[in-house]
């Protein structure tokens, strides 16, 4: 950035922080703390992985990401999280901007193998220092911690072990992770959530292998073993599994003195039939099935829907009597992570899969358009670029959509209590400092998808909170640093934090919250 460059940004952000500051002229589309419940609260979000850094270092097992980064070509431009955006270190930069900005409540997770860098075993001092040292400082700051035990990274030497998730000795080996957990920050921890997004998890790490530990069968991707037709459901079964067992210790030998509870974060993208036609909208319902359902139904009704039962047959792993009573009513509340909606149609012509997979079940296809018409906008101007409304190409912006989801699963689970657990929107990694600031598509994007949020709270959706993805600009899994979905921009160079636009839309809706 050339001098001139600077002295614009520091002119125009300081104009922009009094403007902010003395007017509140935002436009929150008329939300306010009075749109929402009592006890509603707004959150931000990150992972371990994507955030700490320090990936080699303080003790630190590698987990299975570590691992996948490496493989040749698998990683934009050959990034890796070893340093990630450091918050191993600037950990209190980081707490300090949520408390600037009035968030209540920080969403993270621990790095298993940080804690035990075996996956069991002997512990990692320095790890539980560290998350001592995170915790205490949002508790003295004022923000609620909300800890997730998993977000996909699996310790390396479980995987080397017994590989992984695919062997049931890996809920024994989470649950203990899990209470130890329990046991040494659930005197300050209140809010527990154990896996985040089982269903990604599954399919994109042993259906496609597009994502560690990169299993799958050769005919769906470029994996060197693996077996679509089967893994995926072993993992998914193991995952409720290993909920479920930490759950059961939770409530018996913790909740009642700690005062808590605990979830679990599932990812919801909500699926639009093609056409009103029976056949799509029967494809659109086993594709929620096969989405959402394939975990929330059996922690509800204590087994899979009909739809997985009927598709999969025997390759269906089973639950016991004992293991139904665990699973069923495994969750104090849900996280609902979702940003997106997708076309789904029957295609009668689709011809039989020489390979069987978890996605070849569904019979289902999808769309992102109709007529030649997007499902939502792809495109927005930005000031000085053209960029695209949102990087990633599956995102495409459908606020109804969050909507639909929320209220589906208020219709067919039960109403549970929920929170939005994460929804947002990326920009281009190299976009630069000056136009990633100015993100007035994001904060359309929040406006719009909060809207329809609280039209599905005024319908009698039992939803208590919201968390923007994500707190910073951070290592974004197959994307690297080529994918931006901070609220606080990063210069991935110094790691210095700069808080965009939309950090500052937020300040100002939670400050109405705040004086409610």
């Amino acid at each position: 950035m050339g001098e001139n460059s600077i002295i614009f940004f520091i002119i125009s952000l300081l104009l922009f922080t009094i403007r902010v500051s003395s007017t509140g002229e935002f436009n929150t589309g008329g939300l306010s703390r009075e749109s929402f419940p009592d006890g509603f609260v707004f959150r931000t979000a990150t992972s371990a992985y994507q955030v700490e850094g320090m990936a080699n270092q303080g003790g630190r097992g590698p987990c299975i990401w570590d691992t996948f980064v490496k493989i040749p070509g698998m990683e934009a431009e050959g990034a890796n999280a070893d340093v990630a955006v450091d918050q191993y270190h600037r950990y209190k930069e980081d707490i300090d901007l949520l408390k600037n900005f009035n968030f209540e409540a920080y969403r993270f997770s621990i790095s298993w193998s940080r804690i035990f860098p075996n996956g069991t075993g002997v512990v990692n001092q320095e790890g539980v220092d560290y998350y001592n040292r995170l915790i205490n400082y949002m508790v003295e700051k004022g923000i609620t911690p909300y800890v997730n035990l998993y977000h996909y990274d699996l310790p390396q030497a479980l995987q080397d072990k017994y590989l992984g998730l695919l062997d049931r000795q890996v809920v024994k080996d989470f649950t203990d992770y899990a209470e130890f957990c329990f046991k040494t920050f659930g005197d300050r921890v209140k809010n527990w959530l154990t896996f985040n997004e089982p269903r990604v998890i599954a399919q994109l790490g042993h259906d496609d292998g597009s994502h560690a530990p990169g299993r799958c069968s050769k005919a769906y991707g470029n994996c060197s073993e693996g077996n679509s037709s089967t893994e995926p459901y072993i993992v998914a079964h193991n995952i409720i599994l290993s909920h479920a067992s930490a759950v059961q210790k939770y409530r018996e030998k913790y909740q009642g003195v700690q005062n808590g509870r605990i979830g679990i974060v599932l990812d919801f993208v909500w699926y639009q039939p093609l056409t009103r036609g029976k056949a799509d909208n029967y494809a659109a319902q086993r594709a929620r099935d096969f989405h959402v359902g394939w975990f929330l139904h059996p922690i509800t009704y204590g087994e899979y829907p009909r739809t997985i039962h009927k598709n999969v047959g025997k390759r269906l792993p089973k639950f016991t009597k004992g293991e139904v009573k665990m699973v069923k009513g495994s969750i104090d509340f849900v996280g609902i992570n979702q940003y997106t909606s997708n076309y789904i149609y029957y295609d009668s012509n689709r011809p039989k899969p020489d390979v069987l997979a978890y996605h070849m079940d569904w019979n289902a296809s999808f769309a992102y358009g109709k007529n030649g018409v997007p499902i939502g906008p792809r495109v927005n101007k930005m000031r000085i670029i053209n960029c695209s409304y949102a990087h990633s190409s599956w995102l495409y912006n459908v606020p109804r959509g969050l909507y639909n989801a929320i209220t589906y699963i208020k219709e067919r689970y039960g109403n549970p209590s929920m929170i939005v657990s994460e929804n947002g929107m990326d920009d281009p990694g190299n976009v630069t400092l000056v136009d990633g600031l100015y993100d007035n598509h994001r904060i359309d994007y929040y406006r719009a998808y909060l809207s329809e949020l609280k039209k599905a709270i005024d319908n009698g959706a039992n939803v208590k909170g919201y968390f923007a993805w994500s707190l910073l600009d951070n290592f974004e899994w197959r994307l690297g640093y080529t994918s931006r979905f901070g609220l606080v921009y990063v210069d991935h160079k110094t790691l210095n934090r700069y808080p965009k636009m939309s950090a500052y839309w937020f300040k100002q809706l939670c400050e109405k919250i705040s004086q409610h």
